[in-house]
């Protein structure tokens, strides 16, 4: 493997450091996959639970959200207690905004990794160019033009495959960001939707 990024020249660390970067993305964008699966889940249930505290069964209300595993369930399972608790007004609306800003900075945790991989891949990869190529037009000028057309053009694919791999690893992690980061975004919009809902039924009960 170490001869291999020999064999490429200058160009041999930053594939290897390119090549870090790719497996430290694809780690990142497997593991936020599998925490946000289930942001967007538990749509049901909670119509259920806002039906049953509409109804004045806060207790069962309560009890149906505890049981899910989206965020949305956990802030609305804790606006239910709280208004079943004699908490409301702005001491509960801004504690929400506070859980709620919580879940949606735990959804984008790390995802900011990517974002960044994504950025600075293609710049890795186009310094590997520019080095590959000096090193390339060194060579032939030691030469004194006795270098012939198959060395030059070695040099210089050896120097393209750095941008290449740079692209390679950069595509991945954007494309992972953004859809990510959109999942994040519909799960912080579901918390939004089932705590204006719970505060509406709660609003109707009171008047």
């Amino acid at each position: 493997m170490f001869g291999l990024f020999e064999d490429i020249g200058t160009g041999g660390p930053i594939i290897a450091l390119l090549a870090v970067l790719s497996l430290f993305s694809l780690t990142v964008i497997a593991m936020k996959t599998i925490e946000l699966w289930s942001v967007t889940s538990g749509s049901g249930t909670r119509e259920a639970a806002i039906e049953k505290f509409a109804g004045g069964d806060r207790a069962g209300a309560i009890a149906i959200a505890s049981a899910g595993r989206a965020p949305a369930d956990r802030v609305f399972a804790y606006a239910a207690q709280a208004l079943t608790d004699g908490l409301s007004g702005q001491p509960l609306m801004t504690e929400l905004m506070r859980r709620g800003n919580d879940e949606f900075a735990r959804m984008n945790r790390h995802i900011q990794f990517l974002e960044l991989i994504a950025m600075i891949s293609p710049l890795l990869g186009l310094l590997g160019t520019v080095l590959g190529m000096i090193q390339s037009f060194q060579e032939l000028e030691l030469a004194q033009g006795a270098a012939n057309a198959s060395v030059l053009a070695g040099g210089i694919w050896q120097a393209l495959l750095t941008t290449a791999a740079g692209l390679l690893v950069a595509i991945p992690a954007a494309v992972g960001a953004s859809l990510l980061s959109s999942r994040a975004e519909r799960g912080a919009q579901m918390i939004e939707g089932a705590v204006a809902q719970l505060m509406l039924s709660a609003e109707r009960q009171a008047g």
